[in-house]
């Protein structure tokens, strides 16, 4: 889901998990952006309809690798001030692990290969684009993924 909006990650976890009641497990991450280092914000520009259908295909193959039954990706876009939720992520599944492996997994691949682009916003409103890291792409490839650039 593609979020214009900012994102409430306790609302989001409360419906995530009435509708998956039946889980014996609901593992959620929710990330912000950092500050400091001069950054105020980050600005997320997207394509509206193929950014959707990537990370809806990327909460699909986590739903076929893991014994999960349900995943929601959450992803802010628009201008994101520091210290305020720029992504959450959420699995439910019958065992823990599962739903821990899933969100790590969504995450990693989100990072990597999610088609969201990223200016950091510093006090003086200059900013600069920032790509997935090297250390993000070793974390992908514990899955599978390559950087296909690299």
């Amino acid at each position: 889901m593609i979020c214009p909006e900012a994102i409430d990650p306790a609302a989001l976890l409360v419906r995530f998990s009435e509708a998956n009641r039946a889980a014996g497990a609901v593992v959620s991450f929710t990330g912000v952006v950092r500050g400091g280092d001069g950054v105020e914000a980050i600005e997320l520009d997207h394509h509206a309809s193929y950014s959707a259908k990537v990370i809806g295909a990327i909460g699909d193959e986590a739903k076929a690798r893991f014994d999960i039954s349900d995943c929601l990706v959450a992803h802010r876009v628009g201008r994101v001030a520091a210290g305020e939720p720029i992504v959450f992520v959420a699995a439910a599944a019958t065992h823990r692990r599962a739903a821990f492996e899933a969100v790590d997994y969504l995450m990693d691949r989100l990072k990597t290969e999610a088609p969201l682009w990223k200016r950091e916003i510093g006090a003086d409103g200059g900013g600069k684009w920032i790509e997935a890291r090297g250390a993000d792409w070793v974390d992908a490839a514990r899955w599978g993924v390559q950087d296909a650039d690299r």
